[in-house]
């Protein structure tokens, strides 16, 4: 007999309800505390800290202590590529009507994606720095043209080093069906996104809202992206 799958582990680390809330509410890259983990996945702090513990012993979420406070994020990217991909399945039939209602309809406008930018904005920038010619494929990934360093240098991006086999690759949408940007470049564009005001997040989700400031900066790249 085979022996047993080593992902069959790991699906039903992820599988459990109450486990694949908190993996969730952590897809937005941030170190989460147990008690917001708790919240999120609306169970007690010992049932949190019970899951939480088999969680960082397969390896799917890492710890940070400060003082006599832990706090949790996903281990690394590999794990949120998986539950990307996992998201992607679960929507292969996806259902339009319910991505404009609720709490699902901001999510499919912008969230994070462990540390960049997902939904309709996340994929309009991406479009739109490939048709603007800022960024071009190479190698099985993408690398910035002259001008889109330039692009992003003057709107104070700090362009991490090249070389990285994660600097700048796609990244499979699960709500739009398409990709969006993913790697380093993709992170530092996040962050200083939100340093700039370009966007906000949302308290307690993963939702992103696009500023008027943002939407300004960002124009260019958000019609050339938009453009049929």
């Amino acid at each position: 007999m085979n022996p047993e799958p080593r992902f069959s582990i790991i699906a039903a680390m992820m599988g459990d309800p109450t486990r694949a809330r908190m993996l969730a509410a952590l897809m937005g890259g941030q170190y989460l505390a147990a008690g917001e983990l708790a919240q999120a996945a609306g169970v007690t702090a010992a049932t949190a800290s019970a899951h939480l513990s088999k969680l960082t012993e397969h390896e799917l979420v890492a710890t940070r202590t400060q003082g006599r406070h832990r706090y949790f994020r996903l281990a690394n990217a590999d794990i949120a590529h998986a539950l990307e991909a996992l998201s992607v399945v679960a929507e292969r039939n996806p259902c339009l009507e319910r991505w404009n209602q609720g709490a699902y309809k901001p999510l499919k406008a912008a969230r994070t994606c462990y540390g960049h930018i997902a939904g309709e904005l996340g994929v309009a920038i991406f479009r739109g720095l490939q048709a603007r010619g800022s960024l071009v494929p190479h190698e099985g990934q993408f690398t910035l043209t002259e001008t889109g360093r330039a692009e992003l240098q003057a709107l104070g991006v700090p362009v991490p080093q090249a070389g990285s086999p994660r600097w700048a690759y796609p990244c499979l949408d699960w709500s739009e069906r398409t990709d969006h940007l993913a790697g380093s470049l993709a992170h530092a564009l996040m962050e200083h996104g939100l340093a700039q005001d370009w966007w906000q997040r949302t308290q307690g989700s993963r939702a992103l809202r696009l500023t008027p400031k943002g939407k300004k900066v960002l124009s260019p790249w958000l019609e050339a992206g938009s453009a049929p």
